[in-house]
């Protein structure tokens, strides 16, 4: 064998390495980004999960507000759907409806004094609180991992490898409106 029939079959073979490379990377990142989206979806179900039981401690005092209870309710039927059927952009739209259900809510709230001090409502007030710390550290990690994989699969020669391995950008978690953009104001 000759020399430059070695040095091609050695270039060959690096590009082939660093090809490997790449994929492997797009696919890890990926996977980071799916996992963090799992995440998400597990902070979202414990705060869905806690709806209900807020919503039974509440009923008893707030007889006359059925409104303010349909809404909360309605709302936390709609996040269920969208993060069933995956669409981001649907879901930090029913999010956002779901957080002003959930500020109406604890503003009628306000109006019940025994409610106020009830042990179970203070108890779920402790419980939807680091939820809702927990769903935003969520959504942080999540967008952090989609902009590493659309960083990585726009950067050449990524792009190239991206492009062949069907690799598409993720959308980021993102609040639309400025009133959902307001943090829930839980206060008893």
């Amino acid at each position: 064998m000759t020399t430059a029939l070695l040095i091609a079959i050695g270039v060959v073979v690096l590009l082939i390495v660093i090809c490997i490379s790449i994929y492997n990377g797009l696919v890890g990142r990926r996977n980071e980004a799916k996992n963090a989206w799992s995440q998400i979806d597990v902070q979202l179900k414990r705060r869905y999960d806690l709806i209900p039981n807020l919503v039974e401690t509440v009923k008893g005092y707030m007889k006359h507000e059925r409104e303010t209870l349909d809404a909360v309710v309605r709302a936390r039927q709609q996040c269920v759907d969208a993060s069933k059927a995956g669409n981001i952009g649907e879901l930090a739209r029913a999010e956002g409806a779901l957080s002003g259900s959930l500020r109406g809510l604890f503003a009628v709230s306000e109006a019940y004094p025994d409610l106020k001090s009830n042990q179970n409502m203070l108890q779920l007030q402790e419980e939807l609180t680091s939820t809702e710390n927990r769903v935003g550290f969520a959504r942080q990690a999540y967008n952090d991992a989609v902009m590493r994989l659309n960083n990585a699969i726009e950067q050449f020669p990524n792009s190239i490898i991206a492009g062949m391995g069907n690799f598409k950008q993720l959308e980021f978690f993102q609040v639309e409106s400025a009133e959902e953009k307001k943090a829930v104001k839980v206060s008893f």
